[in-house]
């Protein structure tokens, strides 16, 4: 069995528990023992299946309804039997801690738009803090002075003050050079002045899946310890069509000095992102930046709710990530990026627009993205479709998915731990 199969056998377990209250569980077989990694992962899936989004349910329901929230009765105490208990022991703390990511960051997805603001969401990433985690939160008046424009206008409709969070986990070798994760972190989009359809509207509050993939990949890496540098940065930001929002025709200045036509102000996602890569790559230098985020229905379009889009300058990058997918089983798919592309966001006005139209509109979105990035390696993951509302699986009965957690906790172990 490969490390994905006894991920969801454990999943399949955990769902397979109704009204016990504790469960013993026997992986080795005669004449053929269950690995440390093997029964760690085992276990993962059942932490994983196990999670649920109830607390604002009065009336709980158990595991077997298919409302898909995840909802589950009480607790259930397990104990897994194998020959390597010792070793499988040590691996399941790395294990709890990546399932304590995911499962952050399908809380974050999940948690209702008037409980989870940009404030509030910067709030969660100071509590990383307990775990060595050094983090900074940078205000509207500290990123005026650094001229995030382009983040700033896509706040400027809401009462509630846009935030970026800085967070940096030391685990490497001291003046190693960092990897860089950012999120998009739309905690609510209504579209601003473009104002979307009525129908379905309800599901923006789950915008901030980028950001919540970053939160949860450096709650992960921190509780596991994990031997290596690495920054995470959230743009947190809410899309209102307040009478202060920036209007369709308005004209921006990024932080790195380049002018955007806003053409669309639904189009926001990149806009935060724009800053916040520029800002990443200006002030850490990193070896390369991956930004994940809930960008385009585009996405959704061309690969439906089973693949993430990857969209990449980097070959080497790339293919790591596309690797690490398999493993995981959060899969990748990599999209087109090319000159022909880019002149779709050329402005009359200003050096780009912020929207393309229609036709290639998740590509000309990873082309906008691209200008602000420079020759440092780079990978856009548009995972629209993939972090909230995706299919139920053995491992995750969740509105919200969490995915991108257990992808990029992958590829660090797989690469970049010393």
């Amino acid at each position: 069995m490969e490390a994905l199969d006894w991920l969801k056998a454990g999943g399949t377990a955990a769902a397979a528990v109704k009204s016990a209250d504790k469960l013993t569980v026997f992986l080795d077989a005669p004449g053929a023992s269950v690995g440390a990694s093997e029964a760690a992962g085992f276990a993962l899936g059942m932490l994983l299946r196990a999670y649920s989004f109830d607390q604002y349910k009065t009336k709980k329901k158990d595991d077997d309804d298919k409302d898909g929230n995840g909802a589950k009765g009480k607790a259930v105490k397990v104990t897994i039997v194998t020959a390597e208990a010792a070793a499988a022991k040590k691996a399941f703390a790395e294990s709890d801690a990546i399932a304590g990511g995911v499962n952050l960051a399908r809380e974050l997805v999940n948690l209702p738009p008037n409980v989870l603001g940009p404030v509030e969401f910067a709030d969660k990433a100071k509590e990383l803090e307990k775990l060595g985690v050094e983090v900074e939160i940078l205000t509207e008046t500290e990123m005026t002075k650094l001229g995030m424009g382009a983040l700033l206008g896509v706040a400027q409709g809401s009462v509630r003050p846009p935030r970026l969070a800085v967070m940096q986990w030391k685990g490497g070798k001291s003046g190693e050079q960092p990897i860089a994760f950012i999120g998009k972190g739309v905690v609510f989009d209504t579209g601003g002045i473009s104002i979307k359809p009525g129908a379905g509207m309800e599901d923006m509050k789950g915008d901030m899946g980028g950001a919540a993939a970053v939160i949860g990949l450096m709650h992960a890496l921190a509780a596991r310890k994990a031997k290596a540098n690495v920054i995470g940065i959230l743009g947190l930001v809410e899309n209102m069509p307040d009478g202060n929002a920036q209007r369709p025709g308005d004209i921006v200045t990024s932080m790195s000095g380049q002018t955007i036509e806003i053409i669309n102000t639904d189009a926001e996602g990149r806009l935060v992102l724009a800053d916040a890569l520029y800002y990443c790559n200006d002030r850490f230098k990193p070896r390369f930046m991956i930004n994940l985020a809930t960008l385009t229905g585009a996405i959704v379009v061309a690969l439906g709710n089973i693949h993430a889009g990857l969209f990449s300058n980097d070959d080497a990058l790339a293919a790591e990530l596309a690797g690490v997918g398999e493993v995981t089983g959060e899969k990748l798919w990599r999209m087109p990026l090319g000159k022909e592309y880019d002149k779709l966001i050329d402005s009359r006005f200003a050096d780009m627009k912020n929207s393309g139209g229609r036709q290639a509109g998740s590509i000309t979105a990873a082309q906008f993205l691209k200008r602000y990035v420079g020759e440092t390696p780079w990978a856009h993951l548009d995972i629209a479709a993939t972090a909230l509302n995706s299919p139920s699986s053995e491992i995750n009965q969740s509105w919200g998915s969490g995915f991108g957690v257990r992808l990029l906790d992958e590829l660090v172990r797989a690469h970049y731990e010393g």
